[in-house]
């Protein structure tokens, strides 16, 4: 009877912490908001995995992936002395963002390197769930009317494993957001992976109840998907689309592609009587 009981005991136990490990979870997702909440004057830290690829110097980023290698940031420790240049770490992302009167004030990103000794003001979250985030951040995305929106927008879209391009839609769609956020969420909607970014950039530059710089955003992130994506796309724009603008920046993009099929497109219309 003994072992019966510790073993019940033990399978209660195990129940018990897997319970409580949940909650657990779900109160680090729901204090990322709550935390830098509580914050009224000062600033905020956060960690969190990068997604693989992502590496950093500062607040200068690259990006590697299979069609060569991106830089964001103007500030790359790069030098022209072909012996030396500086190393680029990868990961982890950091989030600070400087709260005044209870509201965000500013945002800045990095990747890679360490924290400098926190002042007495600022509150470091330590290492946050990636995913939750993004999700945080592109909260504020949402609901930001100033320049804070749009610098959130990036640091999401990097977050390791983290789902962004759905958001990314609902974003570039909301007439009532600033369209430097807009235009922004339509830029890294471009750089997503999978067919899904290009199917619903087509579906922005369809819909002319979008702002035509989004619209015009939008054709200019489809020149940027694989071509084996973008440049069908591109032509049905350049074939199709109401809007003699929209067609013309198509058909700019795809001279700026190569792609043999942009080539026959040119000659069609040149010939066309």
């Amino acid at each position: 009877m003994k072992t019966l009981r510790i073993t019940s005991l033990a399978g209660t136990t195990a129940v018990v912490l897997a319970a409580l490990g949940l909650v657990a979870q779900r109160a680090v997702a729901q204090s990322i908001a709550s935390r830098v909440a509580r914050v009224s004057n000062g600033t905020v830290r956060m960690t969190f995995a990068a997604r693989p690829g992502i590496c950093g110097s500062g607040n200068s980023i690259r990006h590697s992936n299979g069609r060569g290698r991106t830089t964001w940031g103007d500030n790359w420790n790069y030098s022209p002395d072909v012996e030396w240049e500086t190393d680029c770490s990868h990961g982890p992302a950091r989030v600070v963002i400087d709260k005044r009167g209870g509201e965000p004030s500013d945002l800045r990103f990095y990747v890679g390197g360490r924290w400098r000794p926190a002042a007495s003001d600022v509150v470091d979250l330590g290492t946050v769930p990636a995913r939750e985030a993004a999700d945080y951040l592109l909260s504020i995305a949402q609901n930001d009317r100033g320049s804070i929106g749009r610098k959130a927008i990036f640091p999401a879209t990097i977050a390791d494993s983290a789902e962004v391009w759905p958001t990314l839609i609902k974003i570039a769609r909301n007439p009532d957001l600033p369209r430097e956020s807009r235009t922004q969420s339509v830029f890294w909607l471009g750089q997503a992976a999978g067919d899904a970014a290009t199917a619903n950039l087509n579906s922005l530059v369809l819909d002319n109840s979008v702002d035509r710089e989004v619209r015009e955003q939008a054709v200019f992130a489809l020149s940027q998907r694989p071509h084996d994506e973008g440049v069908p796309a591109l032509i049905a724009v350049a074939k199709t689309n109401k809007d003699p603008e929209i067609r013309k920046k198509a058909l700019f993009w795809l001279g700026q592609s190569g792609d043999p099929r942009a080539l026959d497109l040119f000659e069609q219309l040149l010939t066309k009587k």
